[in-house]
C-alpha cells in the first residue's frame, strides 16, 4: 500500500505542472472523444495471429488511449502499455521501451494539456485486462471504476495473470466499483456512451460506443480485431482466452455496426490511428 501511495504521489508531481498551464474546456455541450498517443508495439511474430508478415500492411500495433467528455462527466477508457511512472526512473530516456512497446510520451501530461487530471475523469474502464491497456490504471483509483466480473476477478487472482502486470492498477482494488452484469451498460443514462459484452480475446471483453454529434457514431474495438487484416481476411489469433467466443462476439459486433450505422476504429490499427487527430484536438 506504501508503495502505490508514492506511486499516486509521483503522478500527482508529474501532471501538476501541465495542469497548471492548461485550460480546462468550458463545460460541454455534448460528447468530445480525445484520442491520447499512448505508444505502440513493434510485434515481432504475426504467426500467433495467423499471418505472414507479406499479409499485413505492417506489423507494427497502435496503443491509443481515449477520453470521452460528457455533459453529465468523463470516461477513460484504457490506460496504456507503459506507465507514467517508467518516464521518472533513473536514467529513463523517451522513448521508453518494454518488451515490444515503444512509448515517446506519458499520458498524464496529455491529459493535462486537454485540460484535465485524473481528478475531473468520473469514470475510468478498460476494454479488457491486457497489460497493454491497464498500465496507468493506479492514476485512476479515485474514479468509479466500471468492470465486469470475470475481468475483475482475473485481474486479482492469485497468482497474477501472466497477460497482465498487477501493481499497474493495484490502487483499483479499493476503488469505488460499479460491476456491470447486462450486455451493453449505458454509461451516462442517454445511449451516447455504450458499453458492450464482447468475449473471447479475454473473460469479459467489451468494446465501446460512442455517438458523436458531427462525425456520427464510433465503436472503439479494444482487442476484437488487432489488424484490419483480420477482419478483411477472417483470421484468428492462436492467443484468444475462447476463440469460439471471439467467433460469436465478432458477428455480434458486426451486426450492431450495421444497427448503429457506427464506424469501427480498430484500437491496435496502427496505420489508421496515425491519421487520427490527438489530444488536445477531439472529435464530436
Amino acid at each position: 500500500m506504501v508503495k502505490i501511495t508514492k506511486t499516486l504521489a509521483f503522478l500527482a508531481l508529474l501532471y501538476a505542472p501541465f495542469a497548471n498551464a492548461a485550460n480546462r474546456p468550458a463545460h460541454v455541450k455534448s460528447v468530445r472523444l480525445y484520442v491520447f498517443d499512448c505508444g505502440y508495439l513493434d510485434m515481432p511474430d504475426p504467426g500467433r495471429y495467423n499471418f505472414k508478415r507479406e499479409e499485413l500492411a505492417t506489423n507494427l500495433m497502435s496503443d491509443a488511449c481515449f477520453l470521452i467528455v460528457h455533459p453529465k462527466g468523463t470516461l477513460m477508457w484504457d490506460t496504456g502499455v507503459v506507465p507514467d511512472g517508467d518516464f521518472a526512473k533513473p536514467g529513463a530516456m523517451p522513448p521508453i521501451k518494454l518488451g515490444y512497446a515503444i512509448v515517446a510520451k506519458p499520458l498524464l501530461p496529455q491529459l493535462a494539456a486537454a485540460g484535465y487530471t485524473p481528478k475531473d475523469i468520473t469514470y475510468v474502464a478498460f476494454s479488457h485486462f491486457h497489460y497493454d491497456h491497464v498500465a496507468n490504471g493506479n492514476a485512476f483509483a479515485g474514479s468509479t471504476w466500471l468492470v465486469r466480473q470475470k475481468e475483475r476477478d482475473i485481474m486479482f487472482m492469485d497468482p497474477p495473470s501472466d497477460r497482465t502486470v498487477p501493481a499497474n492498477y493495484a490502487a483499483l482494488k479499493n476503488a469505488k466499483t460499479m460491476i456491470m452484469k447486462d450486455d451493453e451498460y449505458d454509461v451516462f443514462g442517454d445511449g451516447s456512451v455504450i458499453m458492450k459484452s464482447a468475449p473471447g480475446h479475454s473473460p469479459d471483453h467489451q468494446v465501446l460506443l460512442v455517438k458523436l454529434a458531427k462525425i456520427g457514431p464510433v465503436l472503439l474495438s479494444g482487442d476484437l480485431w488487432h489488424y484490419p487484416e483480420e477482419r478483411k481476411l477472417d483470421r484468428y489469433p492462436n492467443t484468444e482466452f475462447d476463440v469460439a467466443q471471439t467467433k460469436v462476439s465478432r458477428g455480434v459486433i458486426e451486426a450492431y455496426l450495421k444497427k448503429t450505422g457506427a464506424q469501427l476504429w480498430i484500437q491496435h490499427d496502427y496505420l489508421a490511428n496515425q491519421k487520427l487527430k490527438k489530444a488536445p484536438q477531439f472529435y464530436e
